[in-house]
């Protein structure tokens, strides 16, 4: 058995003639009788009391802690008592990913889960716990693709807590808890009128975003970030390596999505257009901090600007200049006075991305290229995400199978003389 019992309401005593006799302690009767003691994996003792007459109680606890020992699957009991808030505000501060995914995982956690699940301790934690609160997501949050990320958030919070010894296992991966499906709305590209009459509705100094976007398949921040030395206009190549982004409030420079840096090919219209507006609205130096708001200094000499100079922030743009286009080119209606603009979530300029991707699926480009140009990091989401825009593919099942029978047909001992047989 790992440690032994003590009962804190007798001790053993050598009597003057040396016999052994057990007597009475000052804490005879009052409080926890037995105490079960036990030298932990870190060299430090650990303790747990029971009541009186639980004494077997106390032995069954310390056999159980010598089973866990042998198998490996020791939880500390004290670090068991951390809640879910001390610990997860502890993952988060060492967390090294870049600091806007580190801002969006804490808002996830302190919105949605350190209010629900915070003050539980970590060892109490049971899948039912876990079901409770999805269910609580469903009710305040309609979107379930959201409910999934957060869900994620809190699985990982708690795996980290399972490798630190804190609970024997991740709740969230048990058997009877679902996590929340998110069923992917399918693609539908705009059509060639539509974009061209959003990017005619922009002024004229962001209209050229629309052929880097629609053109090149670039994301909205790598278009406010792209560079005036990255387009290549001689050999026919835009490079793709640094963004825009926001942190904390602060615009940022910033490796692209996945830091997947990467080559596109420049199609001829959209070269041309991106020499007349580079003549139209001269590139100009723009300076931000790198990664973070308190990053070393870079400065780049960006192709999209504001008026006033300095680098297009996504909120401002989006509100003041998308918007208003999506509206006068009939994709989303006009406001009433005093209202704002509809939510164009699906229109956003990741539909310029989803145009692009269209435009090469129609023209039989294959998906390993589109999402290396895409910057995805699995060519399976590229597949996923756009495999319903090859509508070429039954086309070409049938004319394949049809070409077998055909020339079958024309054999003199092909199908029509197997079924006379």
């Amino acid at each position: 058995m790992a440690g032994h019992i003590q009962d804190r309401w007798y001790k053993t005593t050598t009597t003057p003639g040396g016999e052994t006799a057990r007597v009475k302690t000052d804490r005879h009767g009052t409080g926890m009788r037995y105490r079960a003691r036990y030298v932990g994996p870190d060299g430090t003792e650990k303790s747990k009391s029971f009541p009186d007459r639980q004494k077997r109680l106390a032995e069954q606890w310390l056999t159980h802690i010598e089973a866990d020992m042998s198998r490996g699957q020791y939880i500390d009991p004290t670090a068991g008592r951390a809640t879910f808030r001390q610990y997860g505000e502890k993952w988060l501060a060492a967390q090294t990913t870049d600091m806007t995914t580190r801002t969006t995982v804490e808002v996830q956690l302190r919105r949605h889960a350190f209010p629900y699940l915070g003050t539980r301790p970590l060892g109490s934690f049971q899948p039912g716990h876990i079901r409770e609160w999805i269910s609580e997501l469903e009710r305040v949050l309609p979107a379930a693709s959201y409910r999934r990320v957060i869900f994620a958030s809190v699985s990982a919070v708690l795996s980290a807590a399972v490798d630190d010894g804190h609970l024997p296992k991740n709740p969230c991966k048990a058997n009877s808890v679902r996590a929340p499906r998110s069923a992917a709305p399918r693609v539908q590209p705009w059509s060639v009128e539509r974009t061209f009459a959003v990017q005619a509705a922009l002024p004229g100094r962001y209209q050229a975003m629309v052929d880097v976007g629609g053109g090149v398949g670039l994301r909205q921040g790598e278009i406010f970030g792209l560079p005036d030395d990255h387009v290549d206009y001689e050999s026919g190549w835009l490079h793709v390596s640094v963004q825009v982004k926001v942190v904390n409030g602060h615009l940022v420079f910033a490796p692209p999505k996945g830091r997947k840096e990467r080559d596109v090919p420049l199609a001829g219209r959209v070269s041309r257009a991106l020499r007349q507006h580079r003549i139209d609205f001269p590139p100009v130096d723009v300076t931000l901090p790198w990664l973070r708001p308190d990053g070393p200094p870079v400065t780049k000499r960006l192709f999209f600007s504001l008026p006033s100079g300095g680098a297009v922030r996504r909120t401002d743009f989006n509100t003041r200049v998308w918007k208003p286009a999506l509206a006068a080119a009939g994709v989303i209606p006009e406001p009433k006075v005093g209202e704002r603009y509809d939510s164009a979530r699906e229109h956003g300029m990741h539909a310029l991305r989803h145009f692009y991707a269209s435009v090469l699926l129609d023209a039989g480009e294959n998906i390993k290229a589109l999402s290396h140009y895409l910057g995805h990091t699995d060519p399976g989401f590229t597949l996923r995400t756009y495999t319903h825009l090859m509508p070429s593919s039954e086309g070409r099942t049938r004319k394949a199978v049809d070409s077998v029978y055909e020339a079958a047909d024309s054999a003199p001992d092909g199908p029509q003389t197997a079924r006379g047989e």
